[in-house]
């Protein structure tokens, strides 16, 4: 909670200062980022072979322009590197080896594999392994707790942008080379002129059902509330215990549902509201 509010905290300030709403969801989830608690940068999942791969994706909703980086292995902070994708090149996203040599070409800081290293993460991949073992399966979902998760931030500024960024390290034990919806835009990660969503949850089911501008569509072309749009695909189309998404609208308006145990979240706005939560409310 503590990690959460000092999170929310900056992007609460940085957004009375006058900051964009792009800048502030790259700031936010930079912190997040370093922080061990979650499953991003630091504190990142292991994938089979007991390493990282991490995902990210921003998105600017004023101008549809977007980046995004998938199977990155030394880059300390993923959603920056995806924010240069955006602004340095004409493409959305880059992978593996290629975002790489992209963040090599760009200077941004780069840190061992280990780096993102957690004992406790490490112990969630052994019984996750464990267990495949004991049933025979070869992959599937991480049921365990704190196994899979994602970080993501979602701002509207003065000027009425709207922003999303997101990144993880996606599911514990995952295949190698396996790739979730945080790093696809319309799935994990998607900011208009109407709304702004960033989800976590089993990635697969995310990029099935293209959660994150299906809620767009709902609200621009159904004539749905931010509220009834998102509670739509998570309460209805994704299956319980998928996950959830945070969002937030032209008007300022904040949701953040979800259809699992808990999730960590934070909402903040201009008027005073300043809530952290973890389970239901």
């Amino acid at each position: 909670e503590a990690a959460i509010g000092k999170a929310l905290q900056l992007g609460r300030d940085r957004l009375a200062a006058g900051d964009s709403a792009l800048d502030v969801c790259e700031a936010v989830v930079r912190v997040l980022e370093d922080d061990p608690h979650f499953n991003a940068g630091v504190g990142a999942v292991f994938n089979e072979k007991g390493e990282h791969e991490l995902d990210a994706s921003i998105m600017d909703g004023s101008t549809m322009q977007c980046g995004a980086v998938a199977g990155v292995r030394t880059v300390k902070n993923p959603v920056s590197l995806a924010r240069l994708v955006m602004t340095k090149t004409s493409h959305v996203l880059l992978m593996g080896d290629g975002a790489e040599q992209f963040a090599t070409l760009q200077n941004v800081e780069r840190v061992p594999n280990t780096h993102f290293d957690t004992e406790h993460r490490r112990q969630i991949l052994e019984e996750v392994l464990q267990e495949r073992a004991r049933t025979g399966r070869l992959d599937g979902p991480a049921q365990q707790a704190g196994a899979y998760g994602t970080v993501g931030c979602v701002a509207r500024d003065r000027q009425g942008r709207l922003a999303a960024a997101t990144s993880t390290g996606g599911l514990t034990g995952k295949r190698w080379g396996r790739v979730g919806d945080t790093p696809v835009i319309g799935a994990g990660n998607y900011a208009d002129g109407a709304v702004a969503v960033s989800c976590t949850g089993t990635g697969e089911q995310f990029l099935r059902h293209a959660v994150a501008h299906s809620i767009s569509a709902r609200v621009q072309l159904a004539g749905e509330t931010l509220a009834q749009a998102a509670d739509a695909l998570v309460r209805r189309t994704l299956k319980p215990d998928d996950g959830g998404v945070i969002a937030v609208d032209r008007a300022g308006n904040l949701v953040a549902p979800f259809n699992t145990e808990g999730m960590y979240r934070g909402l903040a706005d201009s008027n005073g509201r300043f809530v952290v939560r973890i389970f239901e409310d």
